[in-house]
C-alpha cells in the first residue's frame, strides 16, 4: 500500500510540474535567439490589429510581440482595455 501512495503522489507532482511549465510564457523558455526568431515570424501594425483578429494579449516569445507595443514593459503587449 506504501509504494502506491508514493507513485500516486510522484504522479501528482510531476503531472503539477509539468502544467506550471506549460503555462510558464514562452520567453522563460526560449534562449534569447529563438525568442527573437519566434517575435519575428509574424508582424502586426499595432494593438489594434492584434485584438481585431483575437491574437491578444501576447506574450513574449510569442508571435508578433514587439517591446514597443508593451507599453508597461512587462512581457505583455496589447493588454485589455479597461474601462
Amino acid at each position: 500500500m506504501r509504494i502506491r501512495e508514493t507513485l500516486t503522489g510522484v504522479a501528482l507532482i510531476g503531472a503539477a510540474g509539468t502544467y506550471a511549465w506549460l503555462q510558464m510564457p514562452p520567453a522563460t523558455t526560449q534562449s534569447p535567439e529563438e525568442r527573437a526568431r519566434v517575435e519575428q515570424s509574424v508582424h502586426y501594425s499595432g494593438c489594434n490589429e492584434v485584438r481585431d483578429l483575437g491574437k491578444d494579449p501576447l506574450y513574449a516569445g510569442q508571435p508578433g510581440y514587439r517591446e514597443d507595443m508593451d507599453g508597461d514593459s512587462d512581457g505583455i503587449a496589447c493588454e485589455p482595455i479597461h474601462h
